[in-house]
């Protein structure tokens, strides 16, 4: 197993777990979880090498603020995020002001943008 630090993203979504991995493997690994439960799971056993959280919004049973406040009850002290196709709402907006979430980034995301926030960490 790897110990470079790592990042997890979690989407009900395939295609997007391949394009997000593709995206910003590199300097960190990229761990993926196609449902929040599987993303609880990794979560927990690579709770030393996780640096960052970025899940979708819309999902199956959980939806991304849900499960960012249950992955927050296992570990606290890294930024989650949220990237979703959605438009922006009110329960993303109560997470950002909450502090639940650090940042709200949209699909198609920018790897940019996204990158300047987890090397910011």
């Amino acid at each position: 197993m790897s110990e470079k630090p790592a990042i997890l993203y979690v989407d009900d979504e395939e295609a997007n777990l391949l394009l997000f991995r593709i995206s910003f493997e590199g300097k960190r690994d990229v761990l993926v979880a196609n449902s929040p439960e599987e993303g609880l799971l990794k979560l927990a056993e690579n709770r030393n090498r996780i640096r960052a959280v970025i899940s979708d919004m819309h999902m199956p049973k959980m939806n991304g603020v849900q499960f960012i406040e249950k992955a927050q009850e296992t570990v606290n002290d890294i930024p989650y995020y949220i990237l979703s196709g959605y438009a922006f709402n009110d329960e993303i907006e109560k997470a950002l002001q909450s502090n639940t979430i650090k940042k709200f980034f949209t699909k198609p995301f920018d790897r940019l943008e996204i990158e300047n926030y987890l090397n910011g960490q």
